[in-house]
């Protein structure tokens, strides 16, 4: 959170909570705090705003995901989703990266997370051009399948507008 110069909360103790709108109701309980939430949210707890536009990164955005159960038909300009756990081991980035580059498939989002089996493994989120559907992609997958220790398409998707 930014330093918000003059404010009463620049030195505030900061406590972390599962998402904003749990900031925003425990604050409805909880005399003499703040939380960072959306207008939604002040207005559903019945919150006053005391500033805006605090981030320090105006390009920075939220994602919502819609999760069903259907398969998506390809709509010629598609993204999709997937997450991958690779063993831990020498090279192991590399053999999840290298059908991407091989199959020309262009990744737009790479993020790791550690995996909660154990210390030292990592899961990545990975958001990439094309279809599932797609021959050259379903060949990439099968490769990444292949070379992980677990690999899940969360889906595709027609691409949105940012």
């Amino acid at each position: 959170m930014p330093e918000m110069a003059g404010c009463a909360f620049s030195h505030a103790e900061r406590v972390p909570v599962a998402s904003n709108a749990e900031a925003a109701k425990l604050v409805k309980t909880e005399w003499h705090s703040a939380a960072i939430a959306g207008d939604m949210a002040g207005k559903l707890y019945g919150l006053e705003r005391i500033a805006e536009k605090i981030e320090d990164r105006p390009d920075n955005s939220t994602r919502f995901l819609i999760i069903g159960s259907q398969d998506v038909p390809m709509s010629g300009d598609d993204k999709t989703s997937l997450v991958v756990a690779m063993r831990n081991q020498p090279g192991a980035l590399h053999d999840l990266l290298e059908p991407f580059h091989r199959h020309q498939i262009d990744m737009t989002r790479l993020e790791t997370r550690p995996a909660r089996s154990g210390v030292w493994n990592y899961v990545f989120f990975i958001d990439f051009k094309g279809h599932h559907a797609e021959p050259q992609v379903a060949a990439m997958l099968e490769e990444v399948r292949l070379r992980a220790a677990d690999l899940k398409v969360l889906g595709s998707y027609p691409q949105g507008v940012l």
